[in-house]
């Protein structure tokens, strides 16, 4: 009975505290909800979608009359000939993108924050944030206009006495293409949270630091790197969910059909064989593979953040 009463007291105790910070936080809570909403109306009721999969979907039949077939689909995903190409493309890409390619924005945010005259700072961060407002459609217009035949790469080629030709025909020039990309679109928008984290350093350490005489480059290594550690492992790990999710725009924008053998990746394929051809349990299936394979991502590597470092993980 002792127990039940406390319980009962805890349930309501719990309650009162919560109906009281509605009541004292209203203002936030509304400012959150929308946020709330667009997260469960697109990410948590499309979840329950994943059926499809499982089943022989027929867009006339709906979820609830199609016929269950199990792993028929994922089967079909595994045992096709393309699947261990566009497995290997998307892993090479995932790797030069979340790994390669991770550390570009912290280093930018670190010479970023080394810059003492602030119009300069402040130029120098508009000049490298405006790109990642631009679409892949954009983006990928001026890539083949600037490596095209009259483009600026060509004509410099020419000047040279060189031969022109089209890196965008070129297997071997596609991911160093994708990742110079990759760069100047969106390594200036990731520096954001790092020059965030960075201005909220104590600047009192530096002071200490350099009383006792930290050289500039000492101060950087032994006390900027070790406080951002924790944000650069966050990030990290909200990059690694997407591993396998590397984002059907860029790719589909730059790739041409000359380059299919090392650009076709999960979502190229996707829209090309699953979207195009109507076949919407198959392209669940491979939706609901790479999203496995996220997680599996995500957990493994917070727990190695745990284990290495003190709260270094995201749980």
């Amino acid at each position: 009975m002792g127990r039940r009463k406390t319980a009962v007291s805890g349930q309501g105790s719990f309650g009162k505290r919560l109906s009281t910070n509605l009541r004292k936080h209203w203002p936030f809570y509304l400012m959150v909800l929308p946020g709330l909403v667009y997260l469960f109306a697109f990410r948590y009721i499309p979840i329950l979608g994943s059926v499809i999969a499982f089943q022989d979907y027929s867009v006339f039949k709906g979820i609830w009359k199609s016929p269950f077939v199990g792993l028929k689909y994922f089967r079909k995903l595994f045992e096709s000939y393309d699947f261990s190409r566009i497995f290997g493309n998307t892993m090479i890409l995932g790797l030069i993108k979340t790994v390669l390619l991770f550390p570009v924005p912290v280093i930018m945010a670190l010479m970023i924050n080394e810059i003492k005259n602030l119009a300069v700072k402040k130029t120098v961060q508009t000049a490298i944030y405006i790109p990642h407002f631009l679409s892949w459609v954009i983006v990928g217009g001026l890539v083949f206009d600037i490596l095209g035949i009259g483009g600026l790469f060509n004509n410099i080629r020419a000047a040279l006495g060189m031969k022109a030709f089209l890196p965008m025909q070129k297997e071997s020039w596609f991911r160093p293409i994708f990742a110079l990309s990759s760069i100047w679109k969106e390594s200036g928008w990731g520096t954001v949270v790092y020059l965030a984290a960075l201005s909220g350093m104590d600047p009192s350490v530096y002071e200490s630091a350099a009383i006792d005489g930290a050289s500039r480059a000492q101060r950087l290594w032994y006390i900027t790197l070790p406080l951002l550690i924790p944000t650069i492992l966050t990030m990290f790990l909200l990059n690694i969910g997407g591993f396998l999710d590397l984002g059907f725009e860029q790719v589909f924008n730059l790739q041409t059909p000359m380059t299919y053998g090392v650009s076709d990746i999960f979502d190229t394929y996707v829209y090309r064989v699953g979207i195009l051809q109507a076949q919407y349990s198959f392209t669940t299936a491979v939706g609901l593979f790479q999203s496995v394979i996220g997680l599996i991502l995500v957990v493994t590597f917070n727990k190695l953040a745990n284990h290495f470092t003190e709260d270094g993980g995201l749980w």
